[in-house]
């Protein structure tokens, strides 16, 4: 019983600790400058939440991870939750966060470039081995 309420909790504590963290810093871009996070989806998709805008779903670029609620496979579904924290660790433990919208994908996203400490999430993520480079073409399985 326990365990099953941490894993509702730890992921809600998480998200509550960027949310506070991140929102500090904003989002950088004309339209969209006053954002907060809100919380991690999986390992390259985000909640955020504009004060014009609502909230939001932000895809970040340049690099594709494992699919969490879609997983083909068992091992895809292991994986996509070491790239979900991963990520939140990451927006979590970085001194200088920044978020900078590229545009929309098909599903209505926002396209966002995340950096971290200077350096890009996506280079971060993919060097990691949690995530591979993703162009917007067709993406490749994980099973």
């Amino acid at each position: 019983m326990a365990g099953a309420i941490a894993l509702v909790l730890l992921p809600l504590g998480a998200d509550v600790f960027a949310t506070t963290r991140v929102g500090l810093m904003g989002l950088v871009g004309a339209q969209d400058n006053g954002c907060r996070l809100v919380s991690v989806t999986d390992g390259d998709t985000l909640r955020l939440y504009c004060p014009n805008r609502g909230l939001i779903e932000a895809r970040l670029t340049g690099f594709d991870a494992p699919e969490l609620f879609s997983a083909r496979c068992a091992s895809e579904f292991r994986d996509a939750w070491r790239a979900k924290w991963a990520l939140r660790w990451m927006l979590m433990t970085s001194k200088d966060l920044k978020f900078v919208r590229e545009g929309t994908d098909d599903y209505g996203r926002a396209l966002i470039f995340a950096s971290t400490d200077g350096v890009p999430v996506a280079r971060k993520m993919i060097s990691s081995g949690l995530a591979r480079p993703y162009d917007g073409e067709a993406r490749l399985g994980w099973c």
